[in-house]
This record gives C-alpha cells, sequence and structure tokens, in this order.
C-alpha cells in the first residue's frame, strides 16, 4: 500500500505540472515556454528523401511529397496555431524585431494537419470549379493556391503565413503593407525566405504568395536572398557559391486572380 500511495503521489504531481503549461505570446521580454508534441505524418505517399539529412532544407512541393513517416515536435503559439519547436526562437526574434519597427505582424496559419490540408484544398476545388475554370482544369488551378494533402509545407511545421493586422485578406495587395515590405527585406536575418515569389511560380509549381515564409535556416535563407533564387533552384545548385544574377524586386502583382482568401479574423499577434 505504501508504493502504491508513493506511485500515486508522483503521478499527481507530474500531472499538476503538466496542467499548469500554457501558451504565451512570443514576446521580448518573457521567457518563452512551449508544449511539445510528436506529430507522425499519417498515411502520406512516398516521398523523395532529399532533405532528411537537413531537416532546414526539406523539400516539399507538387512533386515532392511529405516523407512518409516525418515527425516533428510542435511549439505552441499564443493563438493555438504550432511550428517546428527548431523555428520557434528565430520566430520570435524575427516577430519582436518587426513590432519593435512600429508594424503588428499576426501569424494566420502555420502547422496543418493532413485532414486539414484535405478540407482547405476541397474547398478551394469547390470555388475554382464554381469560378467556371472548365473541368479539366479545375484541381490543376486550385493546387496553385492550396497544395494538395500531402505537398502542403504547412504539413512540415516549418512554413508559416504571416499577414498585417491592418489588412487580413491573403492577396497581392499584402504585399503593400508595411509589415511584408519589413518582412521582405529581412525575415533572411532569421533563416526566413519568401518561399514562392512572383516570377518563380513555373519552378515552385505555387502562385505568388506575398505571406508565406518558410525556415531554411539563417546559412541558406542568405544566399537565397543574396541571390534571388526560389528553394527549388537553391537545391540544384551544385552550391552556394554558384553564380547567379542579384535578387530582383518581388513585389509583382500575381499572374492570376481567384486567390483571395481572408486570414482569421481575431487571429493573436503571437
Amino acid at each position: 500500500m505504501n508504493i502504491r500511495k508513493k506511485i500515486l503521489t508522483r503521478c499527481g504531481a507530474l500531472l499538476t505540472a503538466v496542467l499548469v503549461l500554457a501558451p504565451t505570446a512570443l514576446a521580448a521580454e518573457a521567457e518563452i515556454p512551449y508544449i511539445p508534441q510528436t506529430v507522425p505524418a499519417a498515411q502520406l505517399a512516398p516521398a523523395d528523401q532529399r532533405g532528411q539529412e537537413d531537416w532546414q532544407l526539406l523539400l516539399v512541393n507538387p512533386w515532392h511529397t511529405v516523407p512518409e513517416g516525418y515527425e516533428i515536435k510542435l511549439a505552441t503559439l499564443s493563438n493555438g496555431l504550432q511550428v517546428d519547436e527548431r523555428i520557434y526562437d528565430d520566430l520570435d526574434d524575427m516577430l519582436s524585431d518587426c513590432r519593435e519597427a512600429g508594424l503588428n505582424p499576426i501569424v494566420c496559419s502555420a502547422y496543418r494537419t493532413e485532414a486539414t490540408q484535405t478540407r482547405l484544398y476541397r474547398n478551394k476545388v469547390a470555388r475554382v470549379r464554381a469560378s467556371g475554370v472548365p473541368e479539366d482544369r479545375v484541381e490543376a488551378e486550385a493546387a496553385r493556391w492550396v497544395a494538395k494533402p500531402g505537398t502542403s509545407e504547412h504539413q512540415t511545421g516549418l512554413a508559416l503565413d504571416i499577414v498585417a493586422a491592418g489588412y487580413q485578406i491573403l492577396d497581392e495587395e499584402q504585399e503593400d503593407t508595411a509589415e511584408q515590405k519589413w518582412l521582405m527585406e529581412n525575415s533572411w536575418k532569421y533563416g526566413f525566405i519568401l518561399r514562392y515569389p512572383s516570377e518563380k511560380s513555373d519552378i515552385t509549381g505555387i502562385g505568388y504568395e506575398p505571406w508565406h515564409y518558410r525556415y531554411v535556416g539563417k546559412a541558406a535563407a542568405a544566399d537565397i536572398y543574396r541571390t534571388g533564387v526560389c528553394l527549388e533552384e537553391y537545391l540544384s545548385q551544385e552550391g552556394p557559391e554558384a553564380e547567379l544574377a542579384p535578387a530582383q524586386t518581388i513585389w509583382q502583382a500575381a499572374p492570376v486572380s481567384g486567390s483571395m482568401e481572408t486570414a482569421p479574423q481575431g487571429a493573436a499577434a503571437i
């Protein structure tokens, strides 16, 4: 009985410790707790194994699915969204510095389960079909704006959508906000890149998204920003010293309309 009581006492103490944990805002003034959680990639198609050795450069796009059995530990943000815990500190620094510049960035989408990605993709297919796009082009057009399940970077926890508090619509006008201009100029310093530039859609397979940022690590982000390539081009190079043209401005209008989405209202400034 004494042994059983000791075990119950220890279990009760552990449960109490777990229950008091709660997500807090990303703020430079306070220590940032997170809730780790291992999430297996459920029932995803076999994938190209590039990036398995270097998690920061994992390539996920229409031609490279999330690796089978891919697992991550997630950090929970103050509004309930989650990211790979390994990018949490750099994300904190980036958003804190953006706010110190007098701006108000909001993370409106981050890690997604396959079920969530499936729902978003099906909704987009329905909207594209209703817009009158020929049936044989519906799914392809939808996939240019919402990735098919298993091919979305959001399922890796390394990608997130950031909008301006004053303009929470996911369209090309997002690029005109002060928040996006700051992020486009500075995100590389924290290991993030604007993942889908307007002039790279034929390579990435995704339409221009001036709100979608991807963590690749500070070294790779600096090279990508300096040379003006997208992630696919960077990974195809022999090395970071490849001779490439200087980066060109990416603040251009999206080539195709119909991508407009609205960020969740009331999303916390995390």
